[in-house]
């Protein structure tokens, strides 16, 4: 049975940069490095977000991939956050992206959105007690 998700993992261009907009926009916390096994060379940095869910990145990056409404495939990945207006004042005070303020989405709860400096978009939402997920979370933990 699935437990959860583990982790989600991207290439990325500069690896010190995309750590420090985890650690000091979002953050999340560096967890571990993995070295090449052929070489010890520098191969995955694991940046740990909670609740035993992780951001695997990879080294070397080099081609530009950027988001299109249209493309199919990969959207955005959202992050649960317990209170929106803090992560927004985070973001801006740390000169992120400020893709989209806090607003209230069709599900009751509060979103707001950034990228990373890869230009992976990600959603920051605080769950409200009468949105869907919530309702669902509370029907299937009763």
């Amino acid at each position: 049975m699935i437990k959860g998700i583990a982790h989600a993992a991207f290439n990325v261009k500069d690896m010190d940069t995309t750590v420090a907009f985890y650690e000091n926009t979002l953050g999340f916390k560096k967890a571990f490095d993995i070295p090449r096994p052929e070489n010890g060379e520098p191969w995955i940095v694991y940046m740990y977000g909670g609740g035993g869910q992780f951001i695997e990145l990879f080294y070397g990056a080099t081609k530009e991939n950027p988001y299109k409404d249209e493309n199919i495939g990969f959207f955005h990945f959202c992050v649960a956050v317990d209170d929106i207006r803090e992560i927004w004042d985070r973001i801006v005070k740390t000169g992120a992206p400020q893709d989209d303020a806090p607003k209230q989405g069709a599900d009751f709860n509060w979103q707001c959105w950034t990228h990373d400096p890869d230009g992976i978009k990600i959603e920051l939402m605080q769950l409200d007690a009468k949105s869907p997920q919530m309702q669902f979370i509370k029907s299937i933990e009763e």
